[in-house]
């Protein structure tokens, strides 16, 4: 079991000698297994949520918890993907990929046979022996994904993971964690601005107002997916166009357009 507990959070930060109030009692469960997409407007507090959960940051008030204990730092039963890619340039996919696996102490048989399973699982065979300089986007972020997927968190943290890379390797990416989500399920806090990809990949949306960063509702993706049958083999040009997806979409575009109204005045 792994959850992620966020109990009555908030954030202040201080910036040439005053307060700034970026997160406001914020209590958010995210459920063993369960995909969880945040967005709002920039500056609400999204990715300071995701550091909290990685041990990163810590709140001012309230508690964050994973797995009922509270979070005291960076831990292996948590891997953070970053929008930039992080992956150690002087190091191949390969030993990119062996670097975490090395620091958990685990025997070489043990780490080849990991590294082979996720560098098949998400396409990088071939590219075992390229160096991140020689690899597109899109194919840093699969390397990226493999790394943290290999080190069996029991949560993973992304953070905007595919704002880096162009519109059709973004689609692409979707669709490969789409994969890989169901067939290693992970408890997953997936930080976005983008609606249709938030839409696409969660079980359930949550929308923050703009800062300080409130939570304004939550929309339970799953339920509309399994009555609609969208299944998750479904790719996103067969489903964003069915009605139970533009729907989904236009609430939460209509409910950010509201915030980003709210800050104009």
């Amino acid at each position: 079991m792994a959850t992620i507990q966020f109990t009555d959070v908030s954030r202040v930060f201080e910036r040439d000698g005053k307060d700034f109030l970026i997160l406001d009692k914020i209590n958010l469960t995210v459920q063993d297994e369960e995909f969880v997409a945040i967005v709002g407007p920039s500056g609400c507090g999204k990715t300071t949520c995701m550091r909290m959960a990685a041990g990163l940051e810590f709140p001012s008030t309230g508690s964050v918890k994973v797995n009922d204990v509270q979070v005291a730092g960076p831990g292996p039963d948590r891997a953070v993907v970053f929008q930039q890619f992080a992956l150690f340039p002087w190091k191949t996919v390969h030993d990119n990929i062996d670097f975490g696996l090395r620091s958990k102490g685990l025997a070489k048989e043990e780490r080849e046979s990991l590294i082979t399973h996720y560098i098949a699982l998400m396409n990088l065979k071939g590219y075992e022996s390229a160096y991140p300089h020689q690899l597109s986007g899109g194919m840093q972020q699969r390397v990226a994904i493999a790394r943290a997927y290999a080190l069996n968190p029991q949560v993973l943290l992304m953070d905007e993971p595919f704002g880096a890379l162009d519109a059709q390797t973004r689609v692409v990416m979707q669709e490969e964690l789409v994969k890989l989500a169901r067939k290693n399920p992970r408890t997953v806090l997936f930080i976005t601005h983008a609606v249709e990809e938030a839409v696409y990949l969660a079980d359930r949306v949550v929308v923050m107002t703009s800062r300080p960063g409130k939570i304004k509702e939550i929309l339970d993706v799953k339920s509309v997916r399994e009555a609609e049958q969208w299944d998750r083999n479904s790719k996103i040009e067969d489903v964003m166009d069915l009605e139970s997806f533009v729907h989904l979409r236009t609430r939460i575009w209509k409910s950010l357009r509201e915030e980003h109204a709210g800050t104009d005045h």
